[in-house]
């Protein structure tokens, strides 16, 4: 049996980063790794600066994740003004960036996101992780800095919930999360209600035979994997903005019969 720490991820929008092209700024259907770090990271009170903090959290968990809706695509025509430096001329804050409009110019992006995306995350611990589980679970209820899902505009609209729990298989452990209703928390009378309640079946359109499960090299699944697939998602450095690759495997629902 393995310990795992379960934690929910939902918000009206979410972004999960992929490789980013010109001026294209593309999401995944699913959390990434990077995102993922990033939210711990943020919980536990670890500095962006913080080269050696974020590679320690970078290197000591591993993850699991069950999608439980996709959600709808949604893309933004982005503007944004930045100061054009001159030469070896470093902006040391915003303000200075835009002082001079002589030299100002525009940035334009084409940024995507999920809506209404729904994903049950598990989370294994490494033998050099700088945070145990119950530490990271009571993070993630009191967290030192804002979460978001991926973006800083993409803040969660629910409490993540985080749950230790023991499984013999990651895909245990994800089936046992979501145990109570999401929407039945806006109910003053009765706000435990089991998951899913009808507001939660109108709301989210929960379809089981539709999940997809993700997890990493070194995980027990409990699941044969449907295809594996390259993710450019593992922080070698938060200063340069460096991802390296990795694998990770797919288990779609109702594979199994095909």
């Amino acid at each position: 049996m393995t310990d795992y720490l379960l934690m929910r991820l939902y918000g009206p929008l979410a972004s999960w980063g992929e490789i980013a092209v010109g001026e294209s700024r593309h999401s995944a259907m699913h959390p990434s790794k990077s995102a993922l770090i990033g939210l711990l990271a943020a919980a536990v009170g670890v500095e962006r600066s913080d080269e050696a903090g974020q590679q320690a959290m970078a290197q000591g968990y591993r993850f699991g994740i069950k999608l439980v809706r996709a959600g709808s695509p949604l893309r933004d025509f982005h503007t944004m003004g930045v100061g054009q430096p001159l030469r070896k001329e470093v902006f040391r804050t915003r303000r200075q960036e835009l002082a001079n409009p002589e030299r100002e110019g525009t940035l334009l992006s084409s940024r995507e996101y999920r809506c209404d995306s729904l994903a049950v995350v598990a989370l294994q611990v490494q033998p050099n992780a700088p945070h145990s589980l119950p530490s990271l679970a009571q993070a993630l209820r009191t967290p030192s800095f804002p979460l978001y899902l991926g973006r800083k505009s993409c803040p969660p609209a629910l409490p993540l919930a985080p749950q230790i729990v023991q499984a013999a298989s990651v895909r245990e452990a994800l089936d046992q999360a979501l145990p109570q209703s999401l929407l039945a928390l806006t109910d003053a009378l009765q706000p435990v209600q089991p998951w899913p309640n009808r507001d939660d079946q109108k709301a989210f359109q929960p379809k089981p035979q539709a999940a997809r499960y993700y997890w990493e090299d070194g995980m027990e699944a409990g699941m044969s994997a449907s295809f594996d697939t390259l993710r450019h998602d593992q922080p070698q450095s938060r200063k340069r903005w460096q991802f390296a690759p990795r694998r990770e495997w797919v288990h779609l629902v109702g594979s199994e019969a095909a």
